[in-house]
């Protein structure tokens, strides 16, 4: 039986992949030091999810903490590695920079490390849509420059990338990097927009709407981001594959394709509702940038699979999930 280890486990999409990963028939070792960027009640109550599987272990640690991860690995032995776990945000690597060092650069070594000393068979790790930053080419090609980041957050994905290029082409370590384009859903991050309008909106408070509204992302349902993770984990690169390198490293967009106006969303959330948002216009956001839009081509072409899930239906599943969740 094959045993995984999933950093941040009890995080939005961690919880998500290691469900899929129990469901068909593995292993599955969650790692999650349950800080409290938000609250730490809704990361246990994911777990609760989680537990009841007898191939289920948690291991509350930080990925700054050396000793602890390095014990992890050593007492685990894992075949594989889905790195999850790291500070996200956007907006929030103004306030607390400090923390995106922590987490996603130190704790990125830490896993990089113990992939090497334990001869891990692949690690596959979450980069972000954000590396892309100001980007005016339509839609966004893993084969594009992402040289120029807009946040501190973009930063130290690129950086992750770029660390495991070092670590496949020194070690042979096979590592493949994926750019989620904003993941929504039931489960989903209490600062994530979706979260946000809906909770404005049930309790009659305005919503800040940024660029005027006249924004775009694409938008990805959890579901199909989780099946991209899981088939994109079973695929190993080689050394070669990618003409650019010799390493055994690869790089996927992970997105819906289909880049969603930001009034078409508060307008899918109002309907669910069955509420009308009253909706502040504000200028854009310090890091934030007016489109996201992935191609997914070469995602396609490995694993046979994009996502596909119409705003529509993944904002009604929140939805429903939220008010249930809830009690409201």
């Amino acid at each position: 039986m094959s045993r995984t280890l999933v950093t941040g486990a009890a995080g939005f999409i961690g919880m998500h992949t290691s469900r899929m990963l129990l469901d068909r028939g593995g292993s599955v070792v969650g790692l999650d030091n349950l800080n409290d960027y938000y609250s730490p009640e809704l990361k246990r109550d994911r777990l609760g999810l989680l537990s009841g599987h007898s191939e289920f272990r948690f291991e509350e640690a930080d990925l700054e903490d050396r000793n602890a991860v390095s014990r992890i690995f050593h007492e685990h032995q894992f075949d594989s590695v889905i790195h999850l776990a790291a500070q996200a945000g956007v907006r929030y690597s103004l306030e607390n920079p400090h923390a995106y060092i922590s987490s996603n650069l130190v704790g990125f070594m830490n896993i990089l490390e113990e992939c090497r000393r334990h001869e891990i068979s692949h690690l596959v790790y979450a980069s972000s849509s954000s590396v892309y930053g100001a980007n005016r080419s339509i839609p966004f090609h893993v084969d594009d420059r992402v040289d120029h980041p807009v946040s501190l957050y973009a930063a130290t994905k690129k950086s992750n990338e770029l660390m495991a290029h070092c670590y496949s082409h020194l070690f042979g370590i096979p590592t493949t990097g994926l750019r989620f384009f904003t993941v929504y859903g039931p489960w989903g991050r209490p600062d994530m927009a979706t979260w946000l309008f809906t909770e404005a909106i049930l309790n009659r408070r305005p919503i800040n709407v940024f660029n005027h509204g006249k924004m775009k992302r694409d938008f990805t349902y959890v579901d199909d981001i989780v099946q991209g993770v899981v088939r994109v984990s079973d695929l190993v690169p080689a050394p070669g594959e990618d003409q650019r390198t010799s390493a055994p490293y690869r790089l996927y967009n992970i997105g819906n394709n289909e880049p969603v106006e930001l009034m078409r969303l508060i307008s899918c959330i109002e309907e669910c509702l069955g509420l009308e948002a009253r909706k502040i216009m504000q200028p854009m956001q310090p890091g934030d940038v007016p489109v996201t839009y992935a191609d997914v081509d070469a995602l396609q072409d490995a694993v046979g699979f994009r996502p596909s899930t119409p705003i529509e239906t993944g904002v009604r599943h929140f939805v429903d999930w939220y008010r249930d969740y809830h009690n409201v």
